[in-house]
């Protein structure tokens, strides 16, 4: 029998962003009631909308992404389709393209790499919702991400088949290569980032996809919020 995401039954909205990995409520949609989502809303509320929903424990679940974040990962899809126009070992998704990890489990890599390994045929998937996991899953965080929720999604792209995961903090400049939800090597952006096992030959400067992001990005700026001063009690009871 094949594997199913887990029912979760949630008693208050805290129960419900807790499963979830800890995210903003405002990433938490609404209707269809959190709990009793399902694949076919997704596809209605994204034709609706236009926005990005994963679907998480039968709740829909909008994917943060921002100006940068989608610069970042065209960007790296751009390197990665140049790569392979000279070695055809199969085709990219974009940030739009949902993948079914699990029934009832729905992600959306900012960018998905299937290997032709995958598809015999050698043709690309054309249902709305692909039911192959992609090889290579690239998430580039944003804003409302959480180190848990991205510790979840680790855990559910390997269990669903992926072999290869980047997280790309473009605060740090630093890109995550996950071999397995638990091992990991960091990349700094000095440093070059290759394709490993799933593409074989591809290297890449990180420093070439950072160099457009500002130095001050994701700094604390600003001076700090002056204190009131506390009154002081005087004699006979007045305050200065």
């Amino acid at each position: 029998m094949a594997a199913t995401a887990k029912k979760v039954r949630f008693e208050t909205m805290a129960d419900v962003l807790e499963q979830l990995g800890g995210i903003p409520a405002r990433r938490v949609r609404l209707h269809p009631v959190p709990g009793k989502a399902t694949e076919h809303d997704l596809i209605a509320i994204q034709d609706k909308t236009n926005r990005n929903y994963e679907l998480v424990d039968g709740v829909l679940v909008e994917k943060p992404v921002g100006h940068l974040e989608s610069s970042l990962a065209i960007d790296l899809s751009f390197h990665i389709r140049s790569f392979l126009a000279n070695n055809d070992l199969g085709y990219l998704t974009g940030e739009s393209g949902p993948t079914r990890l699990l029934p009832g489990l729905v992600r959306m890599p900012d960018v998905g790499f299937l290997s032709w390994e995958q598809l015999p045929k050698r043709e690309r998937l054309t249902e709305p919702i692909a039911n192959i996991a992609p090889a290579l899953a690239v998430e580039v965080l944003s804003e409302g991400n959480t180190k848990k929720e991205m510790r979840r999604k680790l855990r559910e792209y390997f269990f669903a088949g992926v072999r290869l995961v980047w997280i790309v903090n473009p605060k740090r400049r630093t890109v995550e290569v996950h071999t397995s939800p638990d091992c990991s090597v960091l990349h700094t952006e000095n440093q070059i980032l290759d394709g490993g096992d799933i593409l074989p030959g591809f290297k890449l400067s990180l420093h070439t996809i950072f160099a457009g992001v500002p130095l001050q990005f994701g700094k604390t700026t600003g001076k700090k919020a002056s204190r009131r001063p506390s009154a002081r009690k005087k004699r006979g009871g007045k305050t200065a």
